[in-house]
């Protein structure tokens, strides 16, 4: 056993994955065509390349997992939110502290108590840019991420390759100092720089698709966002709206007591 392979065995066994460990040396004693065997017997570049495809593959399933529950509790408590102040029909309904709508109502409410008296005009186009931003900075948090799965899709392929092109090139060296180009002696170097693209090709693909299906799913949080966006300022509108006629509202009354005193 060589001392990379078995600092690598020790490795892997002091976090705790004993069975891995132990499946690890006897492939590596083996010396048997197997996918554990070549990895064991692949050259440290060619080791390295698999490995780090290995680590990429996993992170590109956990970002794609983590991401799915994030957008899924967003959307969730965006969608109560919505539902929630659309059924209140102005601002200042009990909205989740954390939600991106809940975040919109404290602004429009903010700007309206901070232009007490001042038109509307203003009080709604200062009230859409802040919206604006916050709708963004919404989006951007569920984008967090995205380009991680993006890069592993783009490069895997190519940094599977690199492994291949190394392996084979061991090979070509190895068939020049033994003289021999028996298939027999060969083969087992060819197949294991193969076995890079392979493993570079099983990062990439699901990375891709996960990629792709998370811009769908983003997609359409955005969608929900701008929706909310546009419930925000028709309730900011109409709040104004009924705080314009309240003086008007008032004098009526006045003119209606002063002529039921006379």
């Amino acid at each position: 056993m060589s001392a990379s392979n078995e600092a690598l065995i020790e490795f892997v066994r002091g976090w705790g994955f004993s069975g891995l460990a132990d499946a690890m040396a006897a492939a590596d004693a083996s010396g048997a065509l197997t996918p554990l065997g070549m990895f064991m017997d692949a050259d440290w570049v060619v080791k390295s390349v698999m490995l780090g495809l290995i680590v990429a593959s996993v992170l590109a399933w956990a970002v794609w997992a983590g991401k799915l529950v994030q957008i899924a509790a967003a959307s969730a408590r965006l969608g109560r939110d919505y539902r929630r102040l659309a059924a209140h029909g102005r601002l200042g309904a009990e909205l989740a502290r954390r939600g991106a709508v809940a975040r919109m109502q404290d602004a429009a409410e903010a700007e309206m108590a901070a232009s007490d008296g001042l038109p509307n005009d203003g009080i709604k186009a200062r009230t859409a840019a802040d919206l604006s931003r916050i709708e963004a900075g919404a989006a951007r948090a569920m984008q967090g991420g995205i380009m991680v799965i993006g890069s592993i899709g783009s490069t895997a392929p190519f940094i599977g390759l690199f492994g291949t092109v190394w392996g084979i090139m061991n090979a070509f060296v190895g068939i020049s100092e033994s003289g021999s180009t028996n298939l027999a002696v060969v083969a087992p170097g060819i197949a294991e720089a193969l076995m890079a693209t392979a493993i570079g090709l099983i990062a990439a693909i699901p990375a891709v698709l996960f990629y792709n299906h998370l811009t769908r799913v983003i997609g359409g949080y955005r969608a929900r966002l701008a929706d909310a966006v546009s419930l925000v300022e028709r309730t900011l509108s109409r709040d104004l709206d009924r705080r314009a006629m309240r003086p008007s509202a008032q004098i009526v009354a006045a003119e209606i007591v002063a002529l039921a005193a006379e």
